[in-house]
């Protein structure tokens, strides 16, 4: 169970999930209405695209899925390791997805498709930053599993097994930072378009600079 959960794995992933948030209601709103965020819904296109018969499409969509598969992989090959430990990795790779946003947003608004990759590499990217933490799953770019472990919590609280109060509060954070940043996100949208992606960018960078210090601290002193 989570009974030492450090404040920073719950403050960084309620501010990774808002960055998620609002960088998946800019591609619902801009991108036909397809999300970034996680590839599910994009799968499931590329089966109707094939299944249609639409070359185009399909060949646009597969694109999409590889692109959020290569930013994962570039996250494991800066990171290194599967299970959460806070270092400066971290904070080149939130570095590296806030270029992409940057870029993306770019791209997209000249006009550009390549845009919708970057955006989407951008994703895959932070979604491969954080595997586990104490035994849980943590996902900060899609809350599907949130939800699906939350009720199984419930379920096996049901069945007289301790309820992990520390796990379900994160997974709480999670949720409620990726509908702020949808909500932020799409609000920017509106009014901005395109360079709404700024938003995301630069809650990426920002998360990034504090990592870094947050890494780049003297430990404390102990007393004698």
């Amino acid at each position: 169970m989570m009974t030492k959960l450090p404040r920073w794995v719950e403050v960084g992933g309620f501010g990774l999930a808002a960055v998620a948030g609002a960088t998946n209601a800019v591609g619902l709103l801009g991108f036909r209405h397809q999300a970034v965020s996680h590839v599910s819904g994009t799968a499931t296109l590329l089966g109707l695209s094939i299944a249609d018969g639409d070359g185009a499409a399909a060949a646009s969509l597969a694109l999409t899925l590889f692109a959020f598969a290569l930013g994962a992989a570039a996250s494991g090959a800066i990171v290194g390791h599967a299970a959460l430990r806070l270092d400066r990795q971290y904070a080149v790779s939130l570095l590296v997805e806030s270029a992409l946003l940057f870029a993306a947003m770019g791209f997209l608004t000249a006009g550009e498709s390549a845009g919708h990759l970057l955006a989407s590499a951008a994703c895959g990217l932070q979604n491969g930053l954080v595997s586990t933490y104490s035994g849980a799953v943590v996902r900060t770019t899609h809350v599907t599993g949130l939800f699906t472990d939350l009720g199984a919590m419930v379920g096996h609280r049901l069945r007289g097994r301790p309820f992990d109060r520390r796990r379900a509060v994160l997974y709480l954070l999670l949720i409620a930072g990726f509908v702020l940043g949808g909500s932020v996100g799409a609000a920017g949208f509106r009014r901005l378009q395109f360079v709404a992606l700024v938003i995301p960018a630069f809650g990426a960078a920002v998360l990034a600079a504090v990592s870094w210090v947050f890494v780049a601290r003297p430990p404390a002193a102990t007393p004698d």
